[in-house]
């Protein structure tokens, strides 16, 4: 595939310096780019350099100038590469069809370009929209509802009575509207609570691989539009999660928790049960949340306190021995001042 330089900037919204009819034939990394590929500058490291690179054009900064190579100057460089490797390199898709070696259930209502791959098991009353990818071994149970132009990867599962809304990916091994983690203890053992919740799942939703989403018990977990999850993301019974959120990798959160919109759970982030976070907060990697956090702010630790105060005592940890060690002294110091006095 083959497109214009300036075919490029229509769609990123950029202006050209340099040759316009330049031909692209795909994208690659600042260091390994060749002549006919096209890659992005855009931080300082990499625009110190630019004119080391082999590319055939270079998406820059909006205001950046300085180069004798092919640029294509945008507002956000990163997104515009994104958006270029889409051109390139579109999802392939499955033709459509409902492979013979699936399973439907009863009453089964079906859109336009369908693909149901072998081995897929689809429950009673199961209503899917248009353009819908189902890929091997996916299982859909009875009353699940399913928007337009979803694609659901392999060994998914999606328990009955859910909602996925349009435009949503779900990639391998995640399991959806799995029971919550609630029991009553009598003192002897724990007695089951019943789940009888959804899972709802907004639009333009991107859920990673081997993500567990559980059921509310009563009512809905929500997932807003537009939210982000990486692998391994454990969402609890009762959550909500704002729009335009990102969970990273091994993020907990406990149940009946709030998130706000534009939120942002770093790596291995925990949690606790009932809390509200604000929009616009940010939880540092690892950090234990343990109380609610108001809008904007930025939590480390654990248990998580603000950033800012999270670092000083970073600075002071290495060093407490030391510290200790002058607390001694002046004890001792005290003391034998104490005893001249007596």
């Amino acid at each position: 595939m083959e497109l214009l330089l300036a075919r490029i900037a229509e769609v990123v919204k950029g202006e050209i310096k340099g040759n316009k009819n330049k031909n692209i034939c795909g994208v690659a990394p600042f260091d390994d780019a060749k002549g006919d590929e096209i890659t992005f500058a855009g931080d300082a490291k990499f625009l110190k350099k630019i004119d080391e690179t082999d590319a055939g054009a270079v998406i820059v900064p909006r205001d950046f100038q300085a180069s004798t190579k092919n640029i294509l100057r945008v507002d956000n460089p990163q997104l515009a590469f994104a958006m270029v490797s889409n051109l390139f390199y579109s999802p392939l898709k499955p033709e459509p069809g409902i492979n013979s070696y699936s399973y439907i259930g009863k009453n089964f209502l079906c859109g336009r370009e369908v693909s149901i791959a072998p081995f897929a098991v689809i429950g009673n009353n199961v209503t899917v929209g248009h353009c819908v990818v189902l890929h091997p071994n996916v299982v859909i149970g009875d009353n699940v509802v399913i928007g337009n132009d979803v694609q659901i990867h392999p060994n998914v599962t999606i328990l009955e009575h859910c909602t996925i809304g349009n435009r949503v990916i779900i990639h391998a091994g995640t399991v959806i509207g799995s029971d919550g983690f609630g029991f009553a203890p009598d003192g002897k053992k724990y007695y089951k609570i019943p789940h009888t919740g959804i899972v709802q799942i907004d639009d333009d939703v991107e859920i990673g691989a081997g993500n567990t989403i559980d059921r509310a018990t009563f009512g809905k977990t929500w997932i807003k539009s537009g939210v982000k999850t990486d692998n391994l993301v454990h969402i609890a019974h009762n959550v909500t999660v704002g729009e335009n959120s990102v969970l990273v990798a091994q993020v907990a959160i406990g149940g009946s928790v709030s998130i706000g919109k534009n939120a942002i759970l770093a790596g291995q982030a925990a949690i606790a049960d009932h809390l509200i976070l604000g929009d616009d907060v940010t939880v540092v990697g690892q950090s234990g949340v343990a109380k609610s956090v108001p809008s904007g702010e930025t939590v480390s630790g654990s248990p998580a306190i603000t950033h800012r105060l999270w670092l000083r005592v970073q600075r002071i940890l290495p060093r407490l021995p030391e510290l200790k060690r002058k607390l001694e002294d002046i004890e001792k110091r005290l003391k034998k001042i104490e005893e001249k006095k007596n």
